[in-house]
Order: C-alpha cells, then sequence, then structure tokens
C-alpha cells in the first residue's frame, strides 16, 4: 500500500520547494517527489505530491514542510491503491517527435517516415520514456549537435533511466563506443530489454552499448572506458552541479557536455559550476520550464 501527500500554491513557491529538496542531503531516498501545474489553463497553480511505501508519519511531514521558506500550504493525505504508480503515469501516451527521433510506447504503431529513428519505449520502472521535456528537449539537442558537425567516438549516459538517450547517441554516430549507468539497479534489465526492442547490441564493442549500475561517475568500468568525447546526463539540477568538475575531468580537450533535468531557474547554477570544470557554453534549448544545455570543453 503507498500514501501520497499533496500540497497546493504558486508556481514560484512550488519550484523553490523542489530546489530545496534538491539541496537536503538528509533526504529520506524512498520518499519521491514531484512537482506540475494543475491544469493547462490554470499555470501559476502548482502542486507538489510526495510518494511514501508507508504512511506518513509526523517526521516525514516536517520535513515536507521544512522545504517551503514561507507558510506551510496545508497537505492532503491519502492512501492509494496498490498500483506502479510510474507505469500507470506513462501507460497510453501519445508519441513524440524530436529532432530525429519518434518515441513511442508499444500501443502505438512505429514510424514510417523517411529519415526518422524510431524507439519503442515501454511505460517502465525507470525514467526516461521521452515524453518528459528533459527527455525530448536532449533528443532535439542531440540531433542539432549531429547537424553542427560533432563527431563522436566514445559516449557516456549518465542516469541512463531507460537507455534511450544511448540509443539515440548510437543512433546518430553507429559506430561510437557506448556505456550507459543508473544509480538504480532495476535499470539494468530495462535497459537490457529496451535494447533488444529497438535492436540495439550489448556489447562493449563499437555500435554496442554497455550497460552498468554506478552512483555517477563514480565506477571503475566507467574510469576505464573515458575518456569520452561525449557524456550526457538528465538528472537534476543539484547532482549536476555536484558532478560538474567529474563530467570535466572525462571529456577529452573539446568534447561535449549535453545536459538535462534542471529547471530553467537553475540552469545559473550548473552553468557556473561547469564553467569552473573548463566547460562553456556552445547551445541551449528550453523546453517547457525546463533547460537543456550543450557545453564544450576547453581545448588546451
Amino acid at each position: 500500500m503507498s500514501w501520497k501527500i499533496t500540497a497546493l500554491a504558486p508556481r514560484a513557491v512550488i519550484e523553490a520547494a523542489l530546489v530545496a529538496h534538491e539541496d537536503a542531503l538528509d533526504w529520506d531516498p524512498e520518499i519521491v517527489l514531484s512537482g506540475s501545474e494543475i491544469a493547462e489553463d490554470r499555470p501559476d497553480d502548482w502542486q507538489l505530491e510526495a510518494w511514501f511505501t508507508h504512511k506518513p508519519t509526523r517526521t516525514d511531514e516536517a520535513a515536507l514542510a521544512a522545504l517551503f521558506a514561507g507558510p506551510v500550504p496545508d497537505f492532503v493525505i491519502e492512501k492509494l491503491p496498490d498500483t506502479d504508480w510510474l507505469v500507470a503515469s506513462q501507460q497510453d501516451l501519445e508519441p513524440i517527435r524530436a529532432g530525429r527521433f519518434n518515441v513511442h510506447t508499444p500501443d502505438y504503431p512505429a514510424s514510417t517516415e523517411p529519415g526518422v529513428v524510431d524507439f519503442t519505449i515501454p511505460a517502465s520502472q525507470a525514467f526516461g520514456t521521452g515524453q518528459h521535456a528533459t527527455t525530448a528537449g536532449c533528443l532535439a539537442m542531440l540531433t542539432h549537435m549531429k547537424a553542427r558537425g560533432v563527431v563522436v567516438r566514445n559516449c557516456a549516459d549518465i542516469g541512463t533511466g531507460t537507455g534511450l538517450l544511448a540509443f539515440a547517441a548510437l543512433a546518430l554516430w553507429p559506430r561510437a563506443l557506448a556505456i550507459a549507468s543508473d544509480i538504480d539497479a532495476v535499470c539494468t534489465s530495462v535497459v537490457e530489454a529496451n535494447a533488444h526492442t529497438n535492436g540495439v547490441t550489448m556489447g562493449a564493442r563499437g555500435g554496442e552499448l554497455v550497460m552498468t549500475v554506478a552512483d555517477g561517475m563514480d565506477h571503475p568500468l566507467l574510469t576505464a572506458r573515458g575518456p569520452y568525447d561525449l557524456i550526457m546526463a538528465n538528472i537534476l539540477a543539484g547532482p549536476l552541479v555536484t558532478l560538474a568538475p567529474d563530467f570535466g575531468a572525462a571529456i577529452v580537450p573539446g568534447g561535449h557536455l549535453l545536459l538535462a533535468g534542471l529547471l530553467e531557474t537553475q540552469e545559473a547554477a550548473v552553468r557556473a559550476a561547469c564553467r569552473k570544470a573548463g566547460l562553456r557554453l556552445a547551445a541551449r534549448l528550453v523546453n517547457g520550464d525546463w533547460s537543456i544545455l550543450w557545453l564544450r570543453k576547453r581545448r588546451k
């Protein structure tokens, strides 16, 4: 049985709470948090939702309340039926087009449009079906990078989720070495299943994909496979700031970094951390409230 706490507040208040959540070093990782607008015709009215695997305690409520710098909005606590809400929320999602890519669940047929790369990504326990603005933005930016003449021989997808960005990179640069990683072990089987569905070969040679479980860049296989001329990371702003020095060290001079998972309001902090790591902005796009950043490492 799972539980949910919902808080309603203006957009700026909810976004500030999400930023505070990323900075909370002692946050219980079992508590999943998200923020969203209540309805398309009410863009300034947002909700903060927190999911629990247990009935929320007073300590849990206090931790949630501590995310708000000002008055704490009322909490609505509800018991939920036994449902995988991530999978349920992704059922029957309409296909999306982003750059050269068409991404859809098995409920929809593949695109037969010439020049379009089609991926079937089922609803799963992992993030990254292509429907979220950050993932779609990354697909569009990868397409832009390819069009600008970027050559990738060795790439890494950090926080891969479903494996989609790694698949996309291999579709654009089919001879590249590629590795994908995620902190969540469940992603290994998800990526392997999705690779099989989409004709991506798992393996260590060029044009193949290696999958591993790692916290950020902290894994001997990620170290051994580097340095990289492309690293992709669609995670959260807080980890992106923390990992910026590791990204900078793992990218070859003149190499590329693609970042997403950050709100536009968090972009300045992420870019500042990247500048210190020797990475400069090459291009950016905004998809909804989210920034997608393409950065380059200085040539020595």
